[in-house]
């Protein structure tokens, strides 16, 4: 085949499609057929991409019968020693050919390597970080096709091995580039021709790669990540490979002469409308929130020498023990460490389950801790806060908490939670609604209380001033009545003039209980009274905490969460809790419920006993509504107060205005007052939650199933069958009983493995 030749798909024997354009340049030859999909789930029929795959330059084509073809450019590039390997040009690519060096000139990349490359990097605050770049992980996000290729370039430079292009393509007539795969320089080997060659033989096959693709937001994901090699790093060679190659400046397009690709900036889930977002329509917040996102660019974490090592190995220590570990780092324009995320497996697996309500904890933020902690907080089945996550922030502004909420949201399979609880921030509710529209934001209320109430300590009345407050807060039945005891308080104690109190009040359906009434969340204890402003890292981080005493105690912290969990799933299923009262609603939940969720409710079936004179008021078909008289105490609390629960006899649906049922996560003492004056034996079905259950098992390594697995790809043989290992390890480990089973399980199945293996021999 010579000159420039256009694969076109209109053979009638190819299935039409007219987005993609392929150029293969002189001297190439065809490549094996390779029936590959590239499917883009982001495009339509019409935007389907036919992948180019050339392995083996030797085979002729043939693909009368396949609607996907793959042909994949093995010569991209190789080592320093290869000089007359084929090149493909794939359109819109920027690639450049030259007969000596073979030298890729992606636009605007700097592919270089600096002789004078420090290890260390001075941001100008006196602390210094080392220039790390983490392994690629599937979901991260690169602004730019050139910034995915520098970031795996980086890392291969480091780790001591080169890269090539292996394949790209692009849509017809656009020539917009769509994806592309990086592999290493050892990928493949050497076809028949090439083989009698004198050259050293340095392709191995080796497996190493990462494909990129275009999505939406014209941002590149990497979609699939394969790091394992088979052969020995050589950072020496590595360096003087093409890739890592200083390139000439001359034959260079629109690349600064001192460019250094390693301080590139490696842009991860950034936003690329950032500068079109706003907390009002004034031009002058606008300008405000545009000169922040600048800033923010340019800051990074604040850490001591060696932290960045540290925080390296500890997830390289981490990932060891922990397959299914995930992490990512967020550098900034001068390549410095600005922010990172981490989740391990158990907490990936407790959110698939405990996924309805989450806490955002920036409590060490809040507080200019030294260590800039953050938390993704959740509720398990015995009411007890679980960790779904953790991170080190540089800032606290728009772009740095999108980048965050979208690291997270991708390692969770993309499923947002159903409810959030924040701080008040203007930049977080801003970064929510872009990243989980659908979930209910709402702000921690005992962080607002707090906060108020410090306020106007030097206020005359502050203890009157305290009690009322308190109280139409957390007693409000209904939205008027607080509105109009609101209104009362500000006259009654001359706080007209407070602007920062009415900015409270005009965000009140945020963080006041009345206005979140239809919201479920599932007991978490920011709407109880004596709830105080507390981190789940309490007793274990404080203000001067450095990350290394962090990452030391960060293991016993899990631990003793874990075996906490562990002694109270043991309590709740081997030990019978006293009961209380005769009410058989108290026997039937103590049978159901953990120990600890079966205490709260109990509370509410002692408290059946204040409630009295049960009144029908109104009738609609077969649903009526009661009032029930409850006796209360304090001095300036009304001694008796109504409560309408509204009851449908059909569906055996119940509902107090209290919303007991959303708030904590089961049936208030009005409700069931309601229930046994209509005769009703049992706690009706659908309130009867899963998530507390006594008997509740969940796995604690993700199941992602098998669906996907390549039953000819080893490497896919491997992740499938680890994981699927570490689900029974973890399952033995709850007891010696189960520990006894999964030893068997695994001695069988050995011996079966084994028999297997013996008839192939």
């Amino acid at each position: 085949m010579t000159g420039d030749t256009a694969f076109s798909p209109n053979d009638p024997s190819l299935s039409s499609n007219a987005n993609l354009h392929i150029t293969i340049d002189e001297g190439s030859q065809n490549s094996e057929n390779l029936l590959e999909e590239e499917g883009n789930d982001l495009e339509n029929d019409c935007e389907q991409l036919f992948e180019i795959d050339g392995d083996d330059h030797e085979n002729g084509m043939d693909v009368k019968n396949d609607h996907y073809f793959d042909i994949e450019s093995n010569g991209h590039e190789d080592d320093g020693d290869d000089t007359n390997e084929h090149l493909f040009d794939i359109d819109g690519n920027g690639h450049e050919n030259n007969v000596d060096e073979q030298l890729f000139d992606i636009e605007g990349s700097g592919h270089e390597d600096n002789k004078d490359d420090a290890s260390l990097v001075d941001d100008g605050s006196g602390t210094s970080q080392r220039k790390v770049y983490p392994p690629p992980v599937v979901g991260m996000e690169f602004e730019s096709y050139d910034d995915a290729y520098n970031f795996y370039n980086c890392y291969a430079k480091e780790i001591g091995f080169a890269i090539r292009v292996k394949s790209s393509w692009t849509k017809r007539n656009s020539k917009e580039k769509r994806g592309a795969v990086l592999c290493c320089n050892c990928e493949g080997f050497k076809t028949v021709k090439d083989a009698n060659s004198r050259r050293k033989e340095t392709r191995t096959g080796c497996l190493a790669m990462i494909r990129l693709r275009l999505v939406e937001s014209n941002r590149w994901r990497v979609d699939e990540v394969k790091l394992e090699h088979n052969h020995l790093f050589d950072p020496e060679r590595a360096q003087n490979s093409k890739s890592h190659k200083r390139i000439d400046s001359g034959a260079k397009r629109k690349v600064e002469p001192t460019l250094d690709v390693e301080v590139r900036t490696i842009k991860l889930y950034r936003a690329p409308a950032i500068d079109t977002v706003s907390y009002g329509s004034s031009n002058s917040n606008k300008g405000e929130i545009n000169s922040q996102c600048d800033r923010s660019r340019s800051l990074n974490l604040k850490l001591r020498n060696g932290d960045v090592l540290l925080i390296q190995n500890f997830f390289c220590r981490a990932q060891l023990v922990d397959p299914n570990f995930f992490y990512v780092m967020d550098f900034n324009d001068e390549g410095l460490l600005r922010n990172v995320f981490w989740i391990d497996s158990r907490s990936r697996a407790a959110y698939a389950h405990f996924n309805d309500v989450v806490s955002f904890d920036t409590t060490c933020l809040s507080f200019n801790y030294e260590i800039p902690l953050i938390a993704f907080v959740g509720v398990n089945h015995h009411g007890q806060n679980i960790l779904l996550g953790c991170g080190l922030l540089a800032d606290e502004t728009l772009e740095t908490y999108i980048w965050l909420f979208r690291a997270w949201l991708t390692c969770l399979s993309g499923r947002p939670p159903q409810t959030i609880i924040t701080n008040q921030s203007k930049a977080m509710q801003s970064a929510i609604a872009e990243v989980f529209p659908r979930a209910h934001h709402r702000l921690c209320l005992a962080n607002v209380v707090q906060s108020i109430l410090e306020s106007l300590g030097a206020l005359q009345d502050y203890e009157a001033f305290q009690m009322f407050f308190i109280r139409i807060v957390y007693d409000s039945l209904k939205v008027e009545e607080f509105e109009l005891a609101w209104e009362d308080m500000i006259q009654r104690f001359g706080l007209r003039d407070q602007e920062w109190l009415r900015i409270f009040y005009d965000d009140r359906e945020r963080w006041v209980p009345v206005y979140s009434k239809d919201i479920f969340f599932a007991g978490l204890s920011y709407f109880q009274k004596d709830e105080s402003v507390s981190s789940i890292f309490d007793g274990y981080v404080h203000d001067k905490t450095s990350l290394k005493d962090f990452f030391d105690i960060y293991d016993i912290f899990l631990e003793k969460k874990r075996q906490k969990e562990a002694l109270d799933d043991f309590e709740s299923r081997d030990l019978s809790p006293i009961l209380k009262t005769r009410c058989y609603y108290e026997l039937q939940l103590s049978q159901l419920y953990t120990k600890e969720v079966f205490r709260k409710f109990q509370d509410e079936v002692v408290m059946m006993s204040s409630c009295f004179n049960i009144t029908q008021i109104l009738t609609n078909g077969t649903i009526a509504t009661y009032t029930v008289k409850e006796s209360e105490g304090g001095e300036i609390m009304r001694d008796v107060r109504n409560f309408e629960v509204v009851y449908d006899k059909t569906g055996a649906e119940i509902r107090c205005i209290c919303s007991c049922f959303n708030f904590k996560g089961f049936l208030c003492r009005h409700a069931l007052c309601v229930l046994n004056y209509n005769g009703v034996e049992e706690i009706p079905f659908q309130y009867l939650l899963p998530r507390w259950r006594k008997d509740f098992k969940r796995l604690y390594v993700p199941d992602f199933g098998s669906n996907n697995v390549d039953i000819t790809n080893p490497v896919q043989w491997f992740d499938h069958l680890y994981k699927r290992a570490m689900q029974v390890v973890e399952e033995g480990m709850n007891s010696q009983d189960h520990y006894m089973v999964a030893w068997q399980a695994f001695k069988e199945s050995l011996n079966k493995v084994r028999l297997v293996a013996d008839k192939h021999v």
